[in-house]
């Protein structure tokens, strides 16, 4: 089925964030196991592997719409050297994330290409599902302390 050519090329956009995002949230994951907060490694991995879906869902649509997939563009990552600087450049980029899904998902319908926008808005409820994991996760710095709550990331 021969896709729109606009949306079409939104997919890649959304796909080289989705790209950035796998790489970002493994090097932190791996930062944490370095430093032994093995539940925040789990958490950024696990992040980490949510985004490969949304990467792999997004390749098979833009195949599907007889598009070609780019999956050699990455935007510029940014990587915290502290846990409070990860979770701050990680809640940025999932908020960027939604916004562009919402986009996504408005020129999807617009289009009345309603599986992608399907697709699309499941996505975006993970990325919320992400921001509030961030959230807690910041929430619980400020309540805790930074030094409190590294204590239970062991």
């Amino acid at each position: 089925m021969k896709g729109d050519a606009k949306l079409i090329e939104t997919l890649n956009s959304l796909l080289a964030d989705e790209l950035t995002a796998i790489s970002q949230y493994m090097v932190h994951a791996e930062m944490c196991a370095n430093w032994g907060y093995k539940k925040l490694h789990e958490s950024f991995e696990k992040r980490a592997f949510t985004e490969m879906k949304h990467a792999e869902k997004l390749i098979e649509r833009i195949i599907f719409l007889e598009g070609k997939p780019i999956v050699s563009n990455l935007r510029e990552m940014h990587i915290g050297s502290e846990i409070p600087n990860q979770l701050n450049n990680d809640y940025a980029l999932e908020l960027n994330a939604i916004a562009a899904y919402n986009n996504a998902i408005k020129l999807a319908g617009d289009l009345n290409d309603n599986a992608t926008r399907e697709i699309l808005i499941n996505i975006l409820n993970d990325e919320d599902k992400h921001v509030d994991e961030i959230e807690q996760l910041r929430d619980q710095i400020n309540q805790l302390g930074l030094q409190l709550f590294l204590s239970t990331q062991i």
